[in-house]
């Protein structure tokens, strides 16, 4: 069974938040003081988290990413992994993290299943690292990147928000990095959702100012072929180097997503700009079966006529999606909760 939504978008893809809380405090994400957490009795179990999975492959849902807030803050996430990797229908079981706990569980993820990695590196100093995080932990980044590697996750895609006068002077260097690991860079547009309470048009350092800031240090980049639903427009250089640009807000993507998300307390939502989610974790305590959890959120996806990056395109004026006060009010309002 496929379903499709008001354009045409099938559910394809997922992302699912095990747990809304996070150990950093990134300036773009999660900034002190902008955050309530989901209540602890409202989470769904890792059970639960799977069957609603099981559910939307029936919909036709064949990539799932496993993310949180930070997913490895969530106790026994192997136990979700193996369920997931035992479902059939999945081709592709992915996770996004900050590799501050991987070294404590890489291999063990990799064991239960899970088939590829995306860590979040925005700055290889240390310093910068601390000042945008609150957090003294660049060290265990950097062994995280290690375990993740000895643990089979190679290449690695290695995601950077770009901010101006934070680290756009970085991107050469995180590129050779990327590199010289053999993994694979992508460079994200800094994007107005959620906790970025600070987000200024000023500060957007888009997808063809990145691609000058490289051409100058690497030589000619050829764009490689179209995307398709992925998020990443992919480049390479003349080496051979193939990199990623995500331009979410110069040049969204919305007319080929497929994503879908499900927060940790069971909600289903269609963008991450929506307001509101569709509640699953309700019925499914309720009794509700797999099919009929299916046909709720077939009914949601086909009504689903979102396009939030590019309806934000025409906002006049245009600043944060969403202030403290109203983070404070809604939390799933917050791209930690949501999933990123």
């Amino acid at each position: 069974m496929s379903s499709l939504d008001r354009h045409g978008r099938p559910l394809r893809s997922l992302r699912v938040s095990v747990t809304d809380r996070c150990n950093l405090r990134c300036s773009y994400c999660l900034p002190e003081g902008s955050q309530v957490w989901l209540p602890k009795a409202g989470i769904a179990s890792l059970e639960e988290l799977a069957t609603l999975v099981r559910a939307m492959t029936l919909l036709g849902t064949t990539k799932v990413r496993i993310t949180g807030g930070e997913p490895l803050l969530r106790r026994d996430l192997t136990t979700l992994v193996r369920a997931l990797a035992e479902i059939p229908t999945i081709e592709d079981l992915a996770m996004t993290t900050n590799a501050v706990f991987l070294p404590e569980i890489a291999d063990r993820l990799r064991a239960a299943g899970l088939s590829r990695m995306t860590i979040s590196i925005d700055t290889l100093q240390a310093s910068r690292y601390a000042a945008n995080t609150q957090r003294d932990s660049h060290g265990k980044l950097l062994a995280g990147i290690r375990a993740a590697e000895e643990a089979g996750f190679t290449p690695l895609k290695l995601n950077t928000v770009v901010m101006r006068g934070t680290n756009d002077d970085e991107l050469a260097a995180i590129l050779r990095f990327a590199r010289d690991h053999g993994h694979q860079a992508r460079f994200i547009e800094y994007m107005d959702v959620g906790g970025a309470l600070n987000w200024d048009a000023d500060l957007v350092v888009t997808r063809s100012e990145i691609l000058q800031l490289l051409e100058k240090e690497f030589g000619p980049i050829e764009s490689l072929a179209t995307r398709g639903s992925a998020p990443a427009n992919l480049f390479s250089l003349s080496d051979g180097t193939v990199f990623g640009v995500i331009a979410s807000v110069s040049a969204p993507f919305c007319g080929g997503c497929d994503r879908a998300r499900i927060t940790a307390d069971g909600k289903l939502f269609t963008c991450l700009y929506a307001a509101d989610g569709l509640d699953l974790l309700s019925p499914l305590r309720a009794g509700a079966t797999v099919a009929e959890l299916a046909t709720l959120i077939d009914g949601r996806w086909r009504e689903r006529n979102d396009q939030g990056a590019q309806d934000r395109l025409e906002v006049a004026d245009r600043g944060p999606s969403a202030q403290a006060t109203e983070l404070l009010a809604k939390p799933h309002l917050g791209m930690h909760t949501k999933g990123g």
